[in-house]
């Protein structure tokens, strides 16, 4: 018989751990996959879990509690480094996915269509785990290691995601394309964050979703983009071989060669936008 935990503390959770749980917060993926079936593992709901909540800021930078919805990311007061990845919660799902969804659980489910994971790379997110060891900071780019794969240990659950400060003046942005506007899985997604100094561009991340098994940055691309000055001949800059670390397939949603297309004219878009 499957057995449903919800603790209200974060120790109670790591020590509910020791058993295997299937660990989630909204639940916003899981229900809707098992619709029609009883529900046969055991579940360790941590939404209650006040500590796991919320926004802090501090001289190093953001935390954002695991379980932050993205309605609570949408209305928090936030500089315009996370235009992006506010952009980017506007369109996971509808209003009521957006109320309960959490910003960690977007991560923790690994999917290569993930709306929130291509802004978090841009913003160089840091994913903090706790679990029988204690706690660590994982990169991001290393936390996610594959569909629906990532890398947290038996025992170990995601806390919050940490964003540095920039250097300098920051602004980022989000596109997404689908089938339609809302309530759609992304055939392609671009986000990117301009850091400006002197009206030119002195740091550059940019990274694509949905054509990859994993959210790729494109650092070709932002080396291109280094030393450019905050123009309208900006996005002219944007090259196809740019896009090499990608490997977009051929789906119901999409060619590989229809995504690889997209994505050049996402990416052109994004910079007129951050360049207006």
């Amino acid at each position: 018989m499957a057995v449903y935990l919800r603790p209200r503390y974060l120790e109670e959770a790591l020590a509910a751990l020791a058993r295997p749980h299937t660990v989630l917060a909204g639940g916003t993926d899981f229900y809707p996959a098992r619709v029609g079936r009883a529900i046969d593992e055991d579940v360790l709901d941590i939404g209650g879990i006040a500590a796991l909540r919320g926004i802090t800021v501090d001289d190093s930078g953001w935390r954002l509690g695991a379980t932050t919805t993205w309605s609570e990311l949408m209305e928090a007061d936030l500089p315009p480094l996370f235009d992006g990845l506010k952009q980017a919660a506007r369109e996971v799902g509808g209003r009521q996915i957006q109320n309960a969804g959490t910003l960690a659980g977007n991560l923790c489910n690994a999917s290569p269509a993930a709306d929130g994971v291509p802004c978090l790379l841009t913003l160089d997110a840091e994913v903090e785990i706790a679990g029988p060891a204690g706690r660590r900071l994982l990169p991001l780019r290393q936390f996610i290691t594959g569909t629906r794969r990532t890398a947290l240990a038996p025992g170990e659950i995601a806390v919050a995601i940490h964003v540095p400060r920039p250097r300098h003046q920051a602004h980022g942005a989000f596109l997404k394309l689908g089938a339609r506007r809302y309530l759609v899985i992304s055939i392609a997604m671009a986000a990117a964050v301009l850091e400006i100094a002197d009206g030119k561009v002195a740091s550059a991340r940019i990274a694509v979703g949905a054509c990859s098994p994993v959210a790729e940055r494109l650092p070709e691309l932002e080396t291109a983009l280094l030393g450019a000055p905050i123009d309208r001949h900006l996005a002219d800059r944007v090259e196809a071989s740019h896009l090499s670390p990608l490997s977009p397939i051929d789906d119901v949603r999409g060619s590989a060669f229809y995504r690889r297309d997209a994505v050049v004219t996402l990416l052109r878009r994004l910079l007129r936008d951050l360049s207006s």
